[in-house]
């Protein structure tokens, strides 16, 4: 438990997919023991599909309020996992003043794959899914147990 940050912030291109889905999961399998947040470096809405996708595992990113590096109301964080090349410069612009480690997780963007509903669900799964890895690689949850 002791390896865990104090403070982490996921941040992506818009704030309405992969840096949601990785807050989400990240509060789910460690609650309140970190302080955890995500931005864009551009902000929209949730999309509807990393939505749904995160309610097949019972978390809701429904309520999310997407926001930019500039919203951010607090910046001190310990660790800055970016998700898109784009988020990686704005995150290390932000830092070059600051004890902040940044890490780079290229992180696929499901909202550009095209076809039919099932085919881009499962483009927005396979990506859930790998965030949940990654986070629980990096971030392992004391015991195996998560927090919910």
């Amino acid at each position: 438990m002791s390896d865990l940050p104090g403070a982490i912030l996921f941040a992506c291109s818009h704030n309405s997919l992969r840096s949601p889905m990785a807050e989400g999961i990240m509060k789910h399998l460690h609650g309140r023991r970190i302080f955890i947040d995500s931005v864009g470096v551009r902000a929209r809405e949730v999309d509807p599909f990393a939505a749904e996708v995160m309610e097949e595992i019972g978390i809701s990113i429904e309520r999310h309020h997407a926001k930019t590096f500039d919203e951010l109301e607090d910046s001190s964080f310990d660790i800055i996992v970016t998700l898109s090349p784009e988020a990686q410069h704005s995150a290390v612009e932000m830092t070059r003043t600051m004890a902040c480690e940044v890490e780079f997780w290229h992180t696929f963007d499901p909202s550009i794959v095209e076809g039919n509903r099932e085919a881009r669900l499962d483009a927005y799964r396979q990506v859930r899914d790998q965030l949940m890895k990654r986070i629980m690689e990096r971030f392992p949850v004391a015991g195996g147990m998560a927090s919910v």
